[in-house]
């Protein structure tokens, strides 16, 4: 597995649209290293690859799936009755991102 590269965070930051200080890069680059070691370490275990996955951790847990059942909806005007600006079925909201 390759090695996460400074070069390779900031590219991440900047599609993400996150702007890292040089402290902020290092800091997840020791992150994704402490990571990596601990997947390394897994990856040590004997015949990890025979173990059967979890469902959930708790070993009585029980659950029954409801049946799936389309209903009908409420009209697409009512659900945007409370909607500030609206343009035919889409609603603005403000901008986060600059």
């Amino acid at each position: 597995m390759s090695k996460f590269t400074k070069e390779m965070v900031d590219d991440y930051a900047s599609k993400l649209l996150i702007g890292l200080t040089e402290e902020e890069n290092k800091l997840v680059l020791d992150e994704f290293d402490a990571i990596d070691k601990s997947i390394d370490k897994i990856n040590e275990i004997p015949n990890i690859s025979e173990v059967i996955p979890m469902t959930h951790a708790l070993d009585d847990f029980e659950f029954n799936l409801r049946e799936d059942i389309a209903e009908e909806s409420i009209p697409i005007a009512e659900a945007l009755r409370n909607a500030g600006k609206i343009e035919g079925r889409e609603i603005e909201v403000p901008k986060v991102v600059d």
